[in-house]
């Protein structure tokens, strides 16, 4: 049998691995919405409401982890295989606000066999919140059928 590469698994299987991306259940409870996707990238958004605002009335430091995190998963599951994370790095740099859109941007920086590495920019329609530096596990499984 022929090996297919990440790449063909992508192009070949792309509407069913965006499919149940976009169907995971704790980024609809927030209201995430995957806006682009590609092989080892992906954009979501999502707008600030008040169930996500902290005590100082900005946005909770918990949303804008949520929204890098489900680009991240996006992003290193663009292939159709099982990624899970093993480490992530979040630096706040500014604060958000109610009724705002928070887009998040995963881009793949390094994959091999078992790992892969990405960089999140989390940014409001005027600066830069946030920035996130993830590492997935890839796993031999697939969550869509790789034939």
């Amino acid at each position: 049998m022929k090996q297919v590469s990440d790449i063909e698994i992508h192009e070949q299987k792309f509407d069913e691995i965006r499919n149940v991306l976009e169907q995971e259940p704790y980024a609809q409870f927030l209201g995430m919405k995957l806006t682009d996707f590609g092989a080892g990238t992906a954009t979501a958004e999502l707008i600030v409401g008040e169930n996500m605002l902290n005590s100082h009335k900005t946005v909770h430091g918990a949303v804008l982890f949520s929204l890098a995190d489900y680009v991240f998963a996006a992003a290193s599951n663009s292939y159709g295989k099982t990624a899970v994370g093993v480490t992530t790095s979040m630096n706040f740099m500014a604060a958000g606000f109610l009724g705002e859109k928070i887009t998040a941007i995963a881009q793949e920086e390094k994959r091999n066999h078992r790992l892969a590495w990405y960089r999140i920019d989390v940014s409001n329609e005027k600066e830069l919140l946030a920035t996130m530096e993830a590492m997935v596990y890839r796993k031999n499984e697939y969550f869509i059928d790789p034939e």
